[in-house]
């Protein structure tokens, strides 16, 4: 008992050791990404950030790409289940909208660096846009939706058109809220608020007209 013990206590403490290691070059590549922008970083930057030895560090992160990747994914797993959360709590389509947008630009405005970094490394982002999160992110939108769909809260239209529509909005809506939040970041809750209107408004004023399409 007493080694089955000492061995969970190993594993433990070398799972603790292995987050803690991790947290602290996402938290050096976030500082490092912010002074000195994604292309300007090396990883020898982010090395001398953390204290970390050059091997304990290629055991976490082949390269920057695979660094950005693990900041944009975190972000969206967290991101993913309060726009979970915010969608299922609507009793309207307006309702159904804002929330869903707010949860959104609010996020982006909190970390505006990860919506900067998806729009300055493309190829990281296409990568990641096969990946399983986003995969994940669409099947989540599109349960929402189908089921809105069933409660009537949202009218019955073409699921796949309203669920890409939704999903171009928030990304290129995000991406302009993270641009302004990083110009003038006094202002991010008028602009969170100001973009969570302007996609809400769209929508809702479209979809009546959405309604007598073929």
């Amino acid at each position: 008992m007493d080694m089955l013990n000492s061995g969970q206590e190993v594993a433990g403490k070398r799972e603790q050791n292995r987050r803690r290691n991790r947290h602290a070059i996402l938290t050096a590549a976030r500082i490092c990404f912010k002074e000195q922008g994604y292309e300007n970083t090396t990883i020898r930057d982010l090395i001398q950030k953390t204290d970390l030895a050059s091997g304990t560090f290629y055991n976490y992160f082949r390269s920057k790409q695979d660094i950005f990747a693990a900041l944009l994914t975190d972000f969206l797993s967290g991101l993913n289940e309060h726009l979970i959360r915010s969608r299922r709590s609507a009793n309207s389509a307006e309702d159904f909208i804002h929330c869903a947008y707010l949860a959104l630009y609010s996020a982006t405005a909190r970390d505006p660096l990860i919506y900067e970094l998806a729009h300055s490394n493309d190829r990281a982002l296409k990568e990641l846009f096969g990946s399983d999160i986003l995969e994940l992110i669409m099947m989540s939108l599109e349960d929402d939706v189908r089921n809105a769909i069933e409660q009537k809260i949202l009218p019955d239209i073409d699921l796949e058109y309203l669920c890409a529509a939704f999903f171009g909005v928030a990304y290129e809506t995000s991406l302009m809220v993270a641009r302004r939040v990083h110009q003038q970041p006094e202002h991010a809750d008028e602009e969170v608020n100001r973009a969570t209107d302007f996609s809400t408004a769209l929508f809702t004023g479209g979809l009546a007209k959405l309604t007598t399409l073929p």
